[in-house]
């Protein structure tokens, strides 16, 4: 099985130069402990791991986390660490007497469960990052270093000379592939399988631990009536009655599925001179792979054709940019923009003080006409930044001095 390189890290290695703790969430089967233990293979000092899915070590570390602590000391690995956060008061401890950086090197796969024993307890201690599912650029270009997507025509020129370009038959050969480590270094080879196992092994023993008795077939369909509304604005009624659930179920299992890291939010920008605006959240999955095939489709070529076209490939790369962030270290300010009136911006960037709308559109061949809309932001209190088509151009272009055409492929 070939090792991805993942961006992240180096920015990983430099926090734990600096902190004596650094957590890793992300859910299963995203490549967290391989990363970690190829890391742990090149330093120097002698690093032990523990895995919290070992039921035997999950008790002592719950029921006798000072004798966990002196049987496994620092510097120390452990897995799945959100299953003992009897673990954190401890690990405080240690960090408080000894201070040394990257004593400890945790995972987990549950972020809310996690996060209020880690805010509790290790507060300016830990650094904090996110891991998903592989990005385009760590799959085709070995891992490049950890850039956040920006709209800047010098950047994504210098990128361009970097990065393969890929056709729109490959483009959605990406997507409906997703990002799932152990389906693109060929330890899996059969996709259905896969996901198939995924769903029934993983998210289906995670759900009934954050929500306990549940109703595994109602959730399948739960799910897949989640990814069929993939990269739209949120709708509990319409799953819910898809489903035969109530709305506050709905609501409760989509915090599930997010606490799980498997889907993420973008929120509607608003400040206080641009009025109207809706204020409910889109939709997206971190693995475009997972929602194809939720959605049923049988190859790359009906889903580049199929109705869903579109909407997956919005969701690709709108996922894209989030972890082009994440595997940063960086927080994405990723929103996007709709008013009572139905003018809608699919992306809103903002950085550097700056508002970068951009549309997501299957089209080779964009028109000025996909950019009006962005004169909605003139009423903003930031200044407008470059806006940008991000499409299936061939090659990086301009439709105007304010207005770029960037290829899918160089996000």
């Amino acid at each position: 099985m070939t090792y991805i390189n993942r961006s992240m890290e180096p920015v990983f290695l430099e926090l734990s130069r600096e902190y004596p703790a650094i957590l890793i969430t992300g859910p299963r089967q995203v490549g967290k402990t391989t990363m970690l233990q190829k890391l742990s293979e090149k330093e120097s000092r002698n690093r032990t791991y523990i895995s919290l899915d070992d039921l035997n070590e999950r008790k002592l570390a719950k029921t006798d986390p000072a004798m966990f602590f002196q049987l496994h000391k620092p510097p120390i690995f452990i897995d799945e660490v959100q299953y003992a956060p009897e673990l954190f008061p401890y690990i405080k401890i240690l960090i408080d007497k000894h201070n040394n950086p990257g004593d400890f090197w945790l995972t987990g796969s549950q972020l809310f469960k996690l996060m209020s024993g880690v805010q509790e307890s290790l507060a300016g201690r830990v650094a904090l990052l996110h891991l998903s599912p592989l990005s385009q650029r760590e799959i085709y270009q070995n891992g490049q270093s950890a850039t956040p997507f920006c709209v800047d025509l010098d950047v994504l020129s210098v990128k361009q000379n970097t990065v393969t370009s890929a056709s729109v038959s490959e483009i959605y050969e990406r997507i409906f592939n997703g990002g799932m480590p152990a389906l693109v270094s060929g330890r899996y080879t059969n996709r259905e399988t896969f996901y198939s196992s995924y769903i029934g092994t993983y998210l289906d023993r995670d759900v009934k631990e954050l929500s306990g008795t549940i109703d595994s077939m109602k959730f399948h369909n739960f799910i897949t009536a989640v990814a069929a509304l993939t990269a739209q604005m949120v709708n509990y009624k319409a799953i819910a009655d898809d489903c035969d659930i109530d709305q506050t179920t709905a609501k409760a299992w989509l915090r599930i599925l997010e606490t799980l890291g498997i889907i993420f939010y973008l929120y509607p920008y608003s400040n206080n001179t641009l009025k109207r605006l809706v204020k409910t959240p889109k939709l997206y999955f971190y693995d475009s792979g997972l929602v194809a095939y939720l959605t049923k489709w049988n190859s790359a070529e009906t889903l580049q054709n199929g109705a869903m076209s579109g909407a997956i490939l919005e969701n690709y790369v709108v996922s894209e940019m989030v972890k082009s962030y994440q595997n940063a270290g960086r927080e994405p300010f990723i929103y996007y923009y709709r008013d009572k009136d139905s003018k809608e911006i699919d992306v809103l960037l903002e950085r550097d003080g700056k508002l970068f709308p951009l549309e997501i559109k299957k089209t080779a061949m964009p028109g000025s006409q996909l950019t009006r809309v962005f004169k909605v932001l003139d009423k903003s209190s930031l200044q407008r930044g470059t806006g940008a088509v991000i499409c299936m151009a061939e090659k990086l272009g301009a439709l105007d001095r304010d207005n770029l055409i960037v290829p899918v492929w160089l996000v």
